[in-house]
């Protein structure tokens, strides 16, 4: 199965929606699309769509966990919404919400970042 990254800016917050395989093919296209997001807008926070995302690997959890990492100097969260349970189980394996935020849907993560829906 391929790989796509749909990007939207909401104010200072990039919604990403992410659909298919994300693996170490695909990890590297996810990085520079939301990197060059970082650099081109005001964004503070992320909101990574995993709702479309039928399989991650190592790989993507490195990608999820330096984007993460850019957002702290700006006093920023990432929260992570739509995770099936395999990814879920691979999130909680690997840590990942001891650092990231956790939301059912999208709608919410971006009021708990204080935008409007």
């Amino acid at each position: 199965m391929s790989f796509s990254v749909e990007v939207e800016q909401k104010q200072n917050i990039l919604c990403v929606r992410l659909h298919g395989e994300l693996d170490h093919h695909s990890a590297s296209e996810l990085r520079a699309i939301v990197d060059r997001h970082l650099e081109e807008h005001n964004t503070k926070h992320i909101v990574l769509n995993a709702e479309g995302l039928t399989f991650m690997d190592s790989s993507g959890i490195g990608v999820i966990l330096g984007r993460y990492k850019k957002l702290q100097p700006r006093g920023g969260r990432l929260i992570v919404c739509g995770v099936s349970a395999p990814v879920y189980r691979l999130f909680e394996m690997a840590g990942l919400f001891k650092v990231l935020s956790l939301e059912e849907q999208e709608s919410h993560a971006l009021q708990a970042l204080g935008e409007a829906v």
